[in-house]
């Protein structure tokens, strides 16, 4: 709001500096012609002060519609129209105030199509003026709207990738506790907590992006819960470097990859399986790589990169606008997925 009344503040002091120069420029033209500077002053500003004013009647009516080009016809019969009264205007109070010069008298009869023309042209300016302002505002606020429409509907996407995921993993989880209650109640009692803190963890996430240090320390979360599901099977290693740890990464990003990558390394398998996530930087951005075991001769084939990568690739893409912030590979018996985050 401040910032609003402050550029109207500005264009009004530039219509009035304007109205100032013409003022000053009629009563130069008008002296240079024999009258004296009273005389010549008094006209000028009378007469500039009529036509200011008929401007920011015309100005005023703009703001309240947009003249198309099929009804811009009315915008001109509008500033002939003032420029008449502006003309009848200037010629009563001006007889008024010089009711004893009839010099001056004689002059201002003898001008009034000059005054007239005048009028109509620095009104016209005006009116195309106001137009081009109106204009360009509405395209701005079309393009903020439109921006603002965008950004939700991202925002929303996002908010249901989220959504998608605490489901996926929590059906994981609970049958993994069912599983576990007759058999072991306290490995099950102590993944119903460690459930219960991630999840809770997931909650307070209110924000896009996070520390790479809170991303690890939540994806800690998730891997004691898994090792509560797979014993000594699952190992799991984690480097990066202090100098990084502040860098921002989107929040909940890593669970789904790393999810894919015990999917795919421990699913088919019957030994230990030690899954790798490595972070550093490169150049303006941050690299996340997982590296997980992979046989393809005893891997069940599987299309597609399934939902975890799916969704990371689908809101990589809704941050940053680029499709190729996710890469995957596989090297030799080992499946290598990278992600790409830019640090803008």
């Amino acid at each position: 709001m401040t910032t609003s009344l402050s550029g109207k503040t500005k264009i009004l002091l530039i219509y009035l500096a304007w109205w100032l120069v013409w003022i000053l420029d009629q009563a130069l033209v008008l002296s240079q012609t024999g009258f004296d500077w009273e005389t010549a002053l008094t006209d000028a500003m009378i007469t500039q002060v009529i036509v200011a004013v008929a401007g920011y009647v015309i100005n005023t009516s703009m703001h309240s519609y947009q003249p198309s080009t099929r009804n811009s016809i009315y915008v001109v019969i509008w500033s002939i129209a003032l420029a008449a009264l502006c003309v009848e205007f200037q010629r009563r109070v001006l007889m008024q105030v010089m009711s004893d010069n009839a010099t001056y008298l004689s002059f201002l009869e003898s001008t009034l199509i000059v005054r007239g023309a005048f009028a109509w042209l620095m009104i016209t300016l005006v009116a195309v003026l106001t137009w081009f302002w109106v204009y360009i505002n509405d395209k701005q606020d079309s393009e903020k709207r439109k921006q603002d429409g965008e950004r939700l509907a991202r925002e929303a996407e996002l908010s249901n990738l989220r959504l998608q995921l605490q489901p996926h993993f929590l059906f994981n989880s609970l049958n993994s506790i069912s599983a576990l209650v007759g058999t072991e109640p306290d490995r099950a009692r102590t993944m119903i907590h460690q459930l219960s803190d991630f999840l809770r963890g997931t909650v307070r996430k209110e924000t896009t992006l996070v520390p790479l240090e809170e991303e690890l320390e939540h994806l800690q979360l998730y891997l004691e819960i898994e090792k509560v599901r797979f014993g000594h099977r699952l190992q799991t290693t984690i480097e990066s470097s202090d100098e990084i740890m502040k860098q921002k990464v989107p929040s909940l990003l890593l669970q789904p990859v790393v999810e894919n990558a015990i999917k795919f390394g421990l699913y088919d398998t019957v030994g230990e399986v030690t899954i790798s996530i490595r972070a550093k930087q490169e150049g303006d951005a941050l690299i996340l790589e997982v590296r997980n075991p992979f046989d393809p001769q005893t891997a069940q084939p599987r299309k597609g990169t399934g939902f975890g990568l799916s969704s990371v690739q689908r809101r990589l893409y809704l941050l940053y606008a680029q499709n190729n912030l996710v890469q995957t590979q596989q090297l030799d018996n080992t499946f290598i997925t990278t992600l790409r985050i830019p640090q803008v």
